[in-house]
């Protein structure tokens, strides 16, 4: 009987312990989730997955996004072979001859540096100010840009990875050769997200014709939002 009722006792424990554990588990599998944002301009639609391993750059986008903060904004500087930028606010219905890229929401955001996140094409990344005005390299609380970047070769990367003191894997060199990227900022600037569709669209915007500020002649105007 003495055992019978220990065990009856223990039940309870073990239904809690249970609760617990799916609970633990929910959340783990709710923070393991990654969003999806859309940015959709005239030449077509890309479509970006947030990292969870940048949650202050994650959740200030989501933000912005949400509130409307992008929509009308534009694509205000292009190079190509390198990257596209846009997130100025000053820049919705800017006049043409308008220089663009110091607005912002009022904020900065703090480096959220991972070596585990790379400047490979279609990699999301923020924009900031340069090292001698922000040697925390803190980034714009709303400028962003896309990469387009070209391929590099290992010795190149090698290179590179030597004079910045970073080691790339096998996997991120094979990506940098194969897709091509913007590997001298990787470490200095915040990637936070990645193309997962859209890179026909990245090619369009990055080919435009632009003027000696690196802003293209006809606005590319951008909608930003979130896909639940």
């Amino acid at each position: 009987m003495k055992k019978f009722l220990f065990l009856a006792l223990l039940l309870p424990f073990a239904a809690l312990a249970q609760t617990q554990s799916k609970v633990m588990a929910d959340k783990a599998k709710s923070t393991d989730k990654e969003t999806l944002v859309e940015i959709s301009t005239d030449f077509g639609t890309m479509k970006f997955k947030l990292y969870n391993e940048t949650p202050q750059h994650r959740d200030n986008f989501i933000k912005l996004a949400k509130e409307g903060f992008y929509n009308g904004t534009l694509f205000h500087r292009v190079i190509k072979d390198f990257m596209i930028q846009g997130g100025d606010p000053q820049s919705k219905n800017a006049a043409p001859d308008v220089m663009l890229g110091n607005g912002g929401p009022g904020y900065t955001i703090p480096a959220e540096f991972n070596s585990k996140l790379i400047h490979k094409k279609g990699a999301l990344a923020a924009a900031r100010l340069g090292d001698q005005v922000n040697p925390q390299k803190a980034s714009s609380g709303s400028q962003f840009y896309i990469v387009q970047g070209k391929p590099m070769t290992a010795a190149e990367l090698n290179m590179m990875a030597a004079r910045k003191k970073i080691t790339y894997t096998p996997e991120q060199i094979k990506t940098y050769e194969t897709e091509g990227g913007t590997p001298f900022l990787d470490m200095d600037y915040t990637v936070f997200g990645e193309m997962i569709s859209g890179m026909d669209v990245l090619e369009k915007i990055a080919a435009v014709a632009t003027n000696p500020q690196n802003r293209p002649l006809q606005d590319v105007k951008m909608t930003v939002k979130v896909i639940e």
